[in-house]
């Protein structure tokens, strides 16, 4: 496997173990449709929030969430509406990045109610 494929994985199931910890119950991980993924899906109170998960060794060429392109983004919004056609019963969303670095320290920079 390769190490960056490898390095991602850790940094979804590190964001499970964070994202619980601050309160949300995630739904699904990985979840897909189509050409669509989204890295985390979970709620929190009445809120459905779409997560991308994004890790990286180190910030020597730029923090983790500065990966997420506008590109990257649409692909996560048309994976959100593919989830609402499939489940309809959700009045608010909400778009977040985890952003991962992990050396010298493991460190985790959630960004809320994202919109690029």
């Amino acid at each position: 496997m390769a190490k960056h494929i490898h390095i991602g994985r850790l940094g979804e199931w590190m964001a499970m173990n964070y994202i619980h910890t601050k309160g949300y119950v995630i739904l699904f991980r990985n979840w897909r449709s189509g050409h669509w993924e989204i890295d985390l899906v979970a709620r929190k109170g009445d809120v459905l929030h779409f997560i991308e998960v994004k890790t990286k060794m180190h910030d020597y060429y730029g923090y983790p969430e500065q990966a997420v392109s506008l590109t990257k983004f649409n692909f996560l919004l048309k994976g959100a509406e593919m989830f609402l056609n499939i489940y309809p019963i959700w009045e608010k969303i909400q778009f977040d990045i985890l952003s991962i670095t992990l050396t010298p320290t493991i460190s985790f920079f959630l960004l809320e109610d994202v919109y690029l």
